[in-house]
């Protein structure tokens, strides 16, 4: 599940649900507070954020419904798989971030999980909702480009 790419990134998951339901208005990346047991679940690739959201308390932002499965050798000092985990962004980026989800109703999306220099990353993303007819599209769209796709092969 874990691929490296060239720019030291080594991506941990993926939310490819999130680009089919939202339109993303743009991208920033945030650190992510864990626990020793969640670290090393982590590193096993037991994690799944696709049904997962970040939303605001108390000032600060958290990300609700991410899963990270519980660490087999951790016995007593093991974490709850769908804790809330504390997003890390600066006071600024939150009040910026925060002003925008409730001027514009937008919401705050996780995109991918990573590890940049040693340290676990998320990607989110400030989106808005497709409706029904823009998925369809989306559907459509694809559907062409693969029968034309098809088409280029089969003539050529």
């Amino acid at each position: 599940m874990s691929q490296k790419t060239n720019s030291g990134l080594k991506v941990i998951c993926l939310n490819r649900k999130a680009n089919f339901n939202y339109f993303f208005e743009y991208l920033l990346e945030a650190g992510i507070v864990l626990k020793g047991s969640e670290i090393k679940s982590i590193r096993d690739g037991k994690v799944n954020i696709a049904d997962s959201y970040a939303v605001e308390k108390n000032g600060e932002l958290v990300l609700i419904n991410s899963h990270i499965a519980a660490y087999k050798q951790a016995s007593y000092s093991n974490h709850r798989p769908n804790d809330e985990r504390k997003l890390l962004l600066n006071k600024k980026e939150i009040f910026k971030i925060i002003g925008k989800i409730q001027r514009d109703g937008l919401t705050i999306v996780p995109t991918k999980m990573y590890f940049k220099k040693g340290k676990v990353k998320i990607e989110l993303a400030i989106a808005k909702g497709k409706k029904l007819f823009d998925k369809r599209a989306v559907k459509k769209n694809r559907d062409w480009s693969r029968e034309k796709s098809r088409f280029i092969r089969k003539s050529g």
